[in-house]
């Protein structure tokens, strides 16, 4: 082999590790490209995540806020409606303590207690006719059998009259709010 044959091969060798390096390092860089494409494309999606992410937690907090909000306000409005729920029952029965100041200012202007007596009966059918209308109803017991929701039995009495176990008398009025019991009828029962 001549030695411009040796040259030329040794420069065609040249060439060709001068090429193979060239296309690695076009891989190379091919390669950081895409790793850089794919860098960027990770941050962007990163940023797309944290943005809805800080935008969730924004809608967190103004969602407990406006719980936080309702909250105190019904509990609020729970304290004045429980302050004031009387406020309807009292204005009803301001009429009724108006008659009692006038027929007891008659009673010791005129000394007529057959007025006084008249006037308190009138006041007392004023009253339970306000009583009746919120709800409030008096129990009708004598004569019906002994029931422990309805009734509180303070004695028992031989009876040939009634049976066993029928209230026989009313000591005292019981009353029933709207089908609640709110006082027992004291009664005497059969024994």
């Amino acid at each position: 082999m001549s030695t411009n044959e040796q040259n030329q091969q040794f420069v065609d060798q040249e060439e060709q590790v001068i090429e193979n390096d060239t296309q690695e390092q076009m891989t190379d860089t091919t390669q950081l490209e895409q790793e850089s494409e794919q860098q960027q494309e990770a941050n962007v999606e990163v940023e797309q995540l944290t943005k809805q992410l800080d935008e969730a937690n924004n809608k967190l907090l103004r969602i407990q806020a406006d719980y936080d909000n309702f909250r105190r306000r019904t509990l609020k409005e729970k304290e004045e409606l429980a302050k004031y729920a009387s406020s309807k029952l009292i204005t009803n029965l301001l009429p009724s303590i108006d008659n009692f100041d006038r027929a007891l200012a008659a009673a010791a202007a005129t000394g007529d207690l057959e007025s006084l007596s008249k006037g308190l009966d009138m006041i007392f059918r004023q009253l339970m006719a306000t009583m009746e209308a919120e709800g409030l109803q008096a129990m009708n017991v004598v004569g019906e059998p002994f029931n422990p929701e309805f009734h509180q039995a303070v004695m028992t009495v031989e009876s040939d009259e009634h049976e066993e176990g029928i209230v026989v008398e009313e000591l005292q009025k019981g009353y029933v709010l709207k089908d609640k019991v709110i006082r027992p009828a004291m009664v005497k029962v059969s024994g």
